[in-house]
């Protein structure tokens, strides 16, 4: 019976790959390449011997097939987690995190410790993720947004804001310094997300000279901070963000600058969960550790 079932993989590249009609966005979800999850709908199509997807252009389109085979198969994947989160739940008392990748990797994982040495009985499960569309998924206890703020449906407090800080590497600034406004001009310009950014900046810094519309943009703060540290040009980032680079000298600030983050990062979790012990262990963890970074 059971060797009539397709790959479990390939189940979840075909799930993700249709809720978001992006095998990008599917294997952001996933933690994978695209050409991973390319690879799993390809096996999944092969086992089936249908077409799930239309492939048009840069567009993604589901067949009758697919659009059929994912209503089906898209609440028996959620029904199998579910059950398998809460048979793991009775082993262990755990909290699911989700919180954006940049800020995971460059300041939560290494403060984390403080966490699990002040509470050693939950056990943290964390998820990178960009969202900020105030939706927790089912899976997720308490997650941190990085946005406006304006999510009705959950339980929202601010965690902190913080500038915007122009960074370089420091070879780059050995080669090409930049001692004033002008200098940036002949720099390449590193975008995150938008140019709205560094248009403002330019603004503040009365700069009519920065090429604001040129410049490569990446829609993860940690590759375009990357790219800074390899020297392939200036990037304006959230200081939270870019503390780790900062602090271990791949990056250093120039000029300085009085531009506030437009986005600020945030706690949230479900209004059904305000009393819920591990959440509200974890929301004072936070909001202290924070408060108390250097």
């Amino acid at each position: 019976m059971f060797k009539r079932l397709p790959p479990l993989n390939s189940l979840k590249a075909f799930e993700s790959s249709a809720k978001h009609l992006s095998f990008t966005k599917a294997a952001d979800e996933l933690f994978v390449t695209q050409a991973a999850v390319s690879h799993q709908i390809k096996l999944l199509e092969d086992f089936l011997g249908v077409n799930l997807f239309k492939r048009k252009n840069r567009a993604l389109e589901l067949t009758e097939a697919g659009k059929s085979y994912y209503s089906e198969v898209s609440p028996i994947l959620h029904k199998l987690a579910d059950i398998t989160g809460r048979l793991m739940a009775q082993e262990k008392s755990h909290l699911a995190i989700s919180v954006p990748q940049t800020f995971g990797i460059n300041w939560l994982v290494p403060r984390l410790n403080d966490f699990n040495r002040q509470y050693p009985a939950i056990e943290v499960r964390l998820k990178g993720s960009e969202q900020d569309e105030g939706i927790l998924g089912e899976d997720i206890d308490i997650a941190v947004y990085y946005g406006y703020g304006h999510w009705d449906n959950l339980y929202v407090e601010r965690l902190c804001e913080e500038k915007l800080v122009i960074l370089a590497a420091p070879k780059l600034l050995a080669e090409n310094p930049i001692d004033n406004a002008a200098d940036l001009s002949r720099h390449t310009l590193i975008h995150i997300h938008t140019r709205e950014n560094w248009q403002n900046m330019a603004a503040a810094l009365k700069s009519e000279n920065l090429k604001v519309r040129q410049g490569p943009l990446f829609s993860h703060t940690f590759m375009a901070l990357q790219a800074a540290v390899h020297g392939q040009g200036v990037v304006l980032a959230n200081r939270v963000l870019a503390q780790q680079e900062l602090d271990n000298g791949h990056l250093v600030a120039v000029l300085p600058a009085d531009l506030k983050d437009p986005k600020a990062f945030y706690v949230v979790n479900d209004l059904n969960k305000l009393e819920d012990s591990k959440i509200k262990a974890f929301r004072e963890w936070i909001m202290q550790a924070m408060q108390s970074r250097t």
